[in-house]
């Protein structure tokens, strides 16, 4: 047996730099021997008779194990970056007692029997998590088994409807599509393999295969991922609070890169749109019902006019859309973007079944022609994704209809929702079968259009919408939806847990199809009401189902259209909001809806009721008809109503057991609380995002004596631009208030610059909670005017205090620093 300090990632590249690296035998050392190790070294690698077990240190809080066993075939990463293998090494060390090694980072530490070989994991001396039996491999499975604690609840396994706490299940990981689900679904589009613990730790197994999470079930103590082939592999993270953890995981499977900031906005979608008139009808409409929108979504449609028999076509059907790029350039000139559906699938019925079985695009056989099979939509063929050539064949219909226009790209079925196991082969550097590769599918899908569409139009961000994929896909740029969700309530309930499992593992996109999917006989308005006004408060708002009821709002009665159109507008006012969540998940990984417990340790993990959008709304989405009082739990703090500015008081510092009040609300209001000390930026009511004018702000502070200090920033680029973060082409707007018996000050700076940023802006401050005559406004030191309500809509630098409401306004132009004072 015999220990080496190596880098596993760099052997082959950068090997000349590891020539020196530590040789550590396992039999006994001396600890001066061991403590020379170099520095620069971030993993750990001991061999054994049996096994090759590697630790490395993929930043100061995450290790990646891997095991090797002969005879165990493994494939590639796909969980992790590429950023993360070309990065500046870890600092570790390495000791070692009779009975241990013990190698550590700065914030974990990997403790490695000399027996078994076994590895437990520690954080500040804390005990994580323990290998049970650990690595185990047999002819037909392989996976790792941990030791659970009695008191620990494990967060996990992806899209399930089964509650936030997922101990005590056992979990198919096989991406497969569950249509028309409620309030019950233990296997959907998109599973993740991976956990996330009370005990204050991730894991995740970057392992491709078919396989089972099994939290506690089988085995009330013990958690075992299995799978049928796949890399033998896992990924740990630790952090102090759930926040760090997320941080620190996403950090090393990848950030999301920024959307195309029109990808914030609503969407005109359903199943679908059949021809190019009703297409520019329908967006004609939301014009004329002033009703804001930014993209149209068009559905298998475009390029058959039937369900079944044309998927695969890949190309317009011109008797329906006779002159699709002058349907996109009329589209565009309205603000609005088109969007694509597209599948892996390519009909033997289809137009390009021939080219594709010619060029090799589709998985083979065992005998080596193409594997032809039947689902619902045909007979047909698999894209090989994974294979080279077969992607050249592919992108090459992407690239002929970007040139039309097309602005996004929407990737249905990728699960893929039919896959044989072993009887089909795609090429992966190697022959792979259906079961070893099926859970990254839908990643390789994602990766083939992303980076082949950032090569075609460098200066642009991709938008890419896809249903299924894997640890680490939202590096490239996916944004994922929950799927064919039933449209009844039982198929909003489950809404706020499904985005809120998959936003702690980095997919922070992840939304549902507004109003819900499936089925439905008779149009509801109250559920389509509450449906829309959730929206508001997740990442992508996109309403969207089969048209035996129209999902869109500008083919409903006046009353559902005139509560609908008030959301969509507040969508569009809160856009500087949402788009500065957009960067802070990029530049952090840190999810736009975030569970109440987001920025703590606490083990009270289970509500999904309510979610912080950002930090400073706690939203609780209506999932229950006829409801006029709502129950919620307050976290603590001051907190004032969205709609009325009422105030309600949790002065304990206890997370474990939250204030419970009660709000009431009608149906054109959403139970929506602010934190006191948020700043929150809005925008000018717009058609379309291309309007958006960020010189013109409406920023509202929520003010309370309780919070002497804050702070905020809000990020403003091109909203288009890819090199935005990477290149810093992007301003920061730091908010800063500080509340003393001197008064209320507010400060605002800007920082950094891009292309035509506004040289100054316009800011209305609008000021929550002012409960006393105000006596002086200074602004930049000098005093302004309190004026009445009528000579302050009309004055350029002045306050108007409004009594009744509480609420002090300001308006005062911004440079580069603004100061605000309030006594």
């Amino acid at each position: 047996m015999r220990a080496t300090i190596i880098n596993p990632f760099y052997t082959s590249v950068k090997s000349v730099c590891f020539t020196f690296c530590l040789l550590v035998l396992l039999a006994p050392l001396n600890a001066a021997e061991l403590l020379s190790t170099e520095k620069r070294a971030q993993a750990l690698h001991i061999s054994s008779e049996k096994i090759e077990l590697t630790i490395t240190a993929l930043n100061d809080s995450t290790f990646e194990v891997s095991y090797e066993a002969d005879g165990v075939k493994q494939l590639p990463s796909f969980a992790l970056s590429e950023e993360v293998k070309q990065r500046d090494l870890i600092v570790t060390e390495l000791s070692q007692n009779e009975k241990a090694f013990t190698f550590s980072a700065k914030n974990i530490s990997a403790v490695i029997n000399k027996d078994s070989l076994g590895v437990s994991f520690y954080r500040d001396g804390k005990l994580l998590v323990s290998e049970e039996a650990g690595f185990f491999a047999h002819d037909t499975l392989r996976g790792f088994r941990f030791a659970l604690q009695d008191d620990e609840k494990l967060m996990g396994g992806g899209q399930r409807v089964l509650g936030m706490d997922r101990r005590g299940h056992r979990m198919p990981l096989y991406n497969r599509a569950h249509y028309g689900y409620t309030t019950e679904s233990s296997q959907m589009y998109y599973s993740l393999p991976a956990v996330m613990s009370t005990n204050m730790y991730a894991i995740g197994f970057d392992n491709s295969a078919s396989g089972f999470l099994d939290i506690g079930h089988t085995e009330s103590d013990v958690l075992q991922f299995e799978a049928v082939g796949g890399r033998t592999s896992y990924i740990i993270s630790s952090g102090e609070t759930y926040a760090e953890i997320v941080k620190n995981f996403v950090d090393v499977t990848g950030k999301q890169p920024l959307p195309p900031r029109w990808a914030l906005g609503n969407y005109a979608s359903r199943f679908g749109y059949k021809s190019q008139k009703q297409t520019l009808e329908t967006v004609e409409q939301f014009r004329k019902d002033d009703i804001p929108l930014d993209a149209v979504v068009l559905d298998l449609y475009w390029f058959g006019p039937d369900i079944k028999g044309h998927m695969g076509n890949l190309q317009w059907d011109k008797n329906t859309f006779p002159q699709p790029e002058k349907m996109i350039k009329t589209l565009k000139k309205n603000g609005v973007k088109t969007i694509l559906i597209t599948e892996p699938f390519i009909l033997s019925t289809s137009t390009q079944w021939d080219s594709a079985v010619e060029n090799d695009a589709l998985a083979r056989s065992l005998g080596g022609g193409p594997r032809r099979f039947d689902f619902y939509f045909g007979n047909t063929g698999l894209v090989d994704v994974f294979d080279e050539a077969a992607q050249d064949w592919f992108w090459d219909f992407y690239a002929a209809l970007d040139q039309q226009g097309v602005a996004g790209w929407w990737g249905d079925l990728g699960e893929p929702e039919v896959h044989p196991g072993d009887s089909i082969h795609h090429f992966n550097g190697d022959k792979v079968t259906g079961d070893e590769i099926h859970n990254v599918y839908g990643h390789q899908w994602a990766k083939m259009v992303y980076e082949r569409q950032t090569k075609l139009t460098p200066n642009e961000r991709p938008f890419i919408m896809m249903r299924s994929g894997f640890l680490g896909t939202q590096r490239y740029g996916i944004i994922p939806w929950t799927g064919d969700v039933s449209r009844e309530w039982g198929g909003l309930k489950p809404q706020v847990e499904l985005s809120l499992q998959m936003s702690m593992f980095g997919l922070a996109y992840t939304h549902s199809d507004l109003g819900g999917f499936a089925g439905g006989e008779v149009f509801d308005p109250e559920l389509y009401i509450r449906w829309m006004q959730y929206g508001v408060f997740q990442p992508v708002y996109r309403p969207h189902a089969q048209d035996n009821i129209a999902p869109e709002p500008v083919f409903h009665d006046q009353a559902t259209k005139d509560i609908v159109r008030e959301f969509v507008k507040l969508r569009y006012r809160l856009l500087p909001y949402n788009y500065s969540l957009s960067f802070e998940n990029s530049l952090s990984g840190l999810p736009m809806m975030r569970p109440t417990f987001l920025h703590s340790a606490s083990s009270d993990i289970e509500n999904s009721t309510s979610y912080f959008w950002g930090d400073a709304f706690l939203v609780q989405p209506i999932t229950d008809p006829g409801v006029t009082n709502v129950k919620m739990k307050l976290p603590p703090g001051v907190w004032f109503n969205f709609w009325n500015d009422s105030r309600y008081k949790n002065l304990s510092d206890d997370q474990e057991t939250p204030l419970e009040i009660e709000v009431s609300v009608s149906l054109k209001e959403l139970p929506v609380l602010v934190k006191a000390g948020s700043f929150i930026p809005m925008a000018k009511d717009i058609q379309s995002t291309e309007a958006y004018d960020p010189s013109d702000l409406t920023v509202h502070y929520y003010h309370d004596p309780s919070v002497t200090q804050t702070t905020y920033t809000m990020y403003d680029d091109d909203g288009q631009s890819a090199d935005s973060i990477k290149q810093a082409n992007y301003q920061t707007i730091d908010f800063q208030a500080m509340s003393s018996d001197a008064g209320l000050q507010l400060d605002t700076q800007v920082k950094g610059s891009f292309a035509d940023a506004p040289k100054s802006r316009d800011i209305t401050f609008v000021v929550h909670g002012v409960n006393e005559i105000v006596s002086e406004v200074l602004v930049n030191g000098s005093a302004v005017k309190v004026l009445d309500a009528k000579a302050f809509v009309k004055s350029h630098q002045a306050a108007y205090w409004n009594e009744k409401t509480q609420q002090l306004r300001v308006k005062a132009r911004l440079e580069s620093r603004l100061e605000l004072l309030i006594k």
